[in-house]
This record gives C-alpha cells, structure tokens and sequence, in this order.
C-alpha cells in the first residue's frame, strides 16, 4: 500500500523542518532519504518514532523496490538530471520539488504528458521566492481588471541561517545573465545590475532591488498571464547590498569562475552575520482598475526564511498527499491560494493608487 511520504534531503537543514512537520501529521508514515544513514538517524532519533530513516542516493541505481510504498516524494536537493522525476511519475508516486532553480524546473515542466499518462502530478515553485512570491503576486493581480507588469522584491536578512545548497546557489547565480519575459519578449539581464528601489513599509522602509535569477519571474507570465515580471534581490544590510552591486559593476564576480575562490565565497557568506533572521517580501503590479491606470502594493515580513520554506512545503504535501484525481504538472499559484497558508501568513493588504506609466 503506498501511504509513505519520502523527503530527500530529509535530515537538511529544511527537509528536516518539513519532516518534522509531516510526521506530526503522519506519524510512521514520513521518511527522511540521504546519502548518510547515520546521520538519517540521528535525526530520526529527535522525532520521537514520527519520521523514518532511509539511505538513498539519488545519483546511483535505486533500489527496486524504492517506490512500492510510497505516495508523494519532496525534493529538497539540487539535481542534475531528471531521471529521479521520470522513476516517480512511472511508479505513479507525486512528486514536489523546493528547487529555484528554473532551468531543471523548466525541464519537469515538459513532462506534463508523462504524468497525466501516469495519473499522477507534480507541484513546483514551493518555498520562499519561488512559493510565497507566486502566491502573493497571484493575489495581488486578482484585485486588478487588468495587470500589465509585476515587480518583485526579496529582502533576505543576513542574520539568517541559509542551507548550504541555497548559499552556492545563490554564488552561482551572481556571474549568470539569463532571460526575461518583458512585454511578452524575452530578454537578457544581469545579476545585479538595473537596481530599483520601492518600499518595504514603516519598519524596513525604502530599500534597492537589483535583478536576480529567482524562477517565480519565468513561470509568471505563463501562469498568471501578465505581459512583464521580475525580481529583485536585496538584503537587510543595505551596505551589504550595495557592496555586492558595486563589486558586480567592477566585474569581481568573474573570479567566481575558480573553484578555490567560489568555496571561499560560500564560506564567507555562510559565516557572516551581519543582519537579522528575517525575510521580507514586496510586490508592485502595475495594471489598471475601472479603466484607470493604478498601481497595486502589497508586501510580507517574516522570521527565518527555513521555517517559512518548510511550512509551505508541508501544507503543499499534506495537500497533494491527499489530492484525488489530480494529475499533471502545476506551479504552486495553480494548487493553492495564500489564504490556504493562513496559519503561517497573513493575507496583505493590497494597497491601490491611480499611477502613471510604471516607469
């Protein structure tokens, strides 16, 4: 009987907070998978029995027998590949990834087919930006007649404690350009560059985005139908973020490309705390109401962006888990609504005023 749930990456940093979650929800029934089964124990050990150890590693032959009780699996690690999605959807298992990687999340997108034939589905952009940011920009845009562009801010505190695996993704990302959808045409920027600033309400006030490859940017235009979206990075250090600008105009990031001085980079953001353990979300929609050209605001502020990347991978499991039917491949806009998380967040305020053109 397939009544499982397997999280990869179970005993990390947040696969370990969705464990925790889950097996009170599902006790005996939730599995943390990786490489080190000493360490799967050890984690399982501080759960009292509600979650399961496994040793599984994703890149080496699986175990036959892997799928035979399992209903949903939660990816909390970066692939290379998507063999591990194809062996889900042929044993009819469900699938959920935490990735913000778009160009993997790209690739599970063209699958759709495989998982209506295999009567399953998939739910994508799970967690902080992608996740809550898709949520908060979908609720935004339903107070507009029409949304012609959403801008998206991420504020990071450096305060936090970020996994490994988000730091090198984020250090990876800094020397990248990639493409945009503006005015229904793709476009190439750069990380970090085209800064535009707007306001993060009274406590953080005013601060200065700059362009990063988070995938909510991608999926949008498709999912919400809106002509042009970005998003903007920053963090709660605004000498941090003006530091990081200034270092990407003077091309120090192309360094990054030497192995020795990328690990440097990691470690040295893994060390730093030089900010608060929060998150902070901002979205300005550009559209128009009752003929009129507005502008629609609304942001969320958080504490510990793992916690909150947990609890909505978890309300996105727990619903998946028990989906009837369902099959395909859906972004988390398509599956749930931000009143569906209104343990964890509080449905914004969206603010409207008349405005001009959005630049």
């Amino acid at each position: 009987m397939k009544e499982h749930i397997l999280v990869v990456g179970g005993y990390g940093h947040v696969g370990s907070l969705i464990c925790q979650k889950l097996g009170k929800r599902y006790p005996g029934k939730v599995i943390a998978a990786g490489r080190k089964l000493s360490n799967a124990i050890e984690f399982c050990q501080t759960t009292n029995g509600t979650v399961l150890p496994l040793e599984l590693d994703i890149t080496k032959p699986l175990p036959l027998d892997l799928f035979d009780t399992v209903k949903l699996v939660i990816m909390c690690l970066d692939q290379r590949n998507i063999d591990f999605v194809h062996a889900c959807f042929s044993s009819q298992v469900a699938y959920i990834d935490i990735s913000a990687n778009y160009s993997f999340l790209s690739r599970i997108e063209k699958l759709e087919a495989e998982a209506i034939k295999n009567e399953t589905a998939a739910v994508l952009s799970v967690g902080l930006a992608p996740g809550l940011t898709n949520l908060l920009a979908s609720h935004i845009k339903s107070c507009l007649d029409y949304t012609e562009a959403i801008d998206i801010y991420v504020m990071l505190g450096l305060g936090d404690r970020h996994g490994k695996a988000a730091i090198e993704w984020t250090v990876d990302n800094l020397n990248t350009s990639f493409y945009v959808y503006s005015n229904r045409e793709h476009v190439k920027v750069d990380p970090f560059r085209n800064g535009k600033t707007t306001y993060f309400g009274r406590e953080l006030g005013e601060r200065t985005g700059y362009r990063f490859n988070f995938s909510d940017q991608h999926s949008l235009p498709h999912t919400l139908q809106v002509p042009s979206v970005s998003t903007r990075l920053c963090f709660d250090s605004r000498v941090m973020t003006k530091l990081i600008a200034l270092s990407k105009r003077a091309g120090i990031f192309h360094l990054l490309k030497y192995q020795s001085l990328r690990k440097m980079m990691v470690w040295f953001l893994s060390k730093i705390r030089w900010g608060k353990e929060i998150y902070a979300l901002k979205i300005d929609a550009w559209g128009e109401v009752n003929g009129k050209k507005v502008l629609a605001e609304a942001d969320i502020h958080g504490q510990q962006e793992a916690l909150i990347t947990a609890a909505i991978a978890a309300k996105a499991g727990e619903e998946l888990y028990t989906a009837k039917g369902l099959q395909g491949i859906y972004h988390l806009e398509e599956f749930l609504d931000i009143y569906s998380l209104d343990s964890y967040v509080i449905a914004p305020k969206v603010r409207i005023t008349e405005a001009g053109n959005k630049e």
